[in-house]
């Protein structure tokens, strides 16, 4: 274990037997409101950390520009967890506090097909152009809906000079209230062949295979996600302990396991 990681440790630690003499059994309801891309990342980590601490999390999942708009609404969440372009404005509105916001790791898009199909060609910009103008249908997020990767993606369609050659064969995908957009669920469904979106999203659903990440190159420097307590917390030391819980020595291989890289 590394000198940091022991640091880490000893941190939480004593934060969660500081916070056990003070409240009850079950000491607070944390409610968090994250970017799709750490949905199945919150989900595996919740039993620790509700364990260690008593504390229990109420999750909530949106796009990142959806976790925006609600968090700068208002809305009463303790933690927000979303892109570092969008956080770093919700501090500057004062919206997330200013010493709380902590990274949690890089996320990376990917391309996915359904299970058993062939694997196209992405592994340089050329192949993964072919693979695009050769696709039947793309799916990918829609970038109406504020989706990180959906507007990385238009933008690199444009890039590579094929955005009207793919107009007829794009599938926007928008998610719900509570539920951000599933290409992969798209993907297995035959709505779309091939689907675009982060492999943390794209990881855990049935009857598609991921191929890969897409070019470096073609990679969005905005997919850095980050973890912030909103100032309408009404749990700011418990949400804190869960930002510390959330880069320390338990959650890293969770976090890297599911397609994000850890801070």
């Amino acid at each position: 274990m590394s000198i940091l990681s022991g640091w880490r440790k000893l941190r939480l630690v004593a934060a969660l037997l500081a916070v056990s003499f003070v409240v009850p059994a079950h000491a607070a309801d944390i409610k968090v409101l994250s970017a799709g891309a750490l949905r199945s990342v919150l989900q595996e980590l919740t039993p620790s950390f509700e364990k260690a601490s008593n504390d229990h999390l109420i999750l909530n999942f949106a796009t990142a520009g959806g976790v925006e708009a609600q968090v700068e609404s208002g809305d009463p969440v303790d933690v927000a967890i979303l892109t570092e372009p969008r956080i770093k404005k919700l501090e500057d509105d004062g919206k997330i506090a200013r010493d709380s916001i902590a990274l949690i790791g890089r996320a990376m898009i990917g391309l996915a097909v359904k299970k058993g199909a062939p694997r196209p060609e992405i592994a340089n910009i050329e192949a993964f152009k072919g693979t695009l103008l050769a696709a039947k249908s793309i799916g990918y997020t829609d970038p109406a809906s504020g989706g990180t990767s959906g507007i990385h993606m238009a933008k690199v369609f444009e890039q590579l000079g094929i955005a009207d050659q793919l107009k007829s064969k794009l599938r926007p995908i928008a998610g719900s209230a509570g539920k951000p957009p599933s290409v992969g669920g798209a993907v297995a469904l035959g709505v779309a062949e091939i689907g675009l979106q982060s492999i943390s999203e794209l990881k855990g659903i049935p009857d598609i295979d991921i191929v890969g990440p897409i070019p470096a190159e073609l990679q969005s420097p905005d997919l850095v996600y980050f973890a912030g307590i909103s100032t309408a917390s009404t749990q700011p030391a418990q949400a804190r302990i869960f930002i510390e819980f959330l880069g320390g020595f338990e959650a890293a291989p969770v976090i890297k396991s599911r397609g994000i890289e850890p801070r």
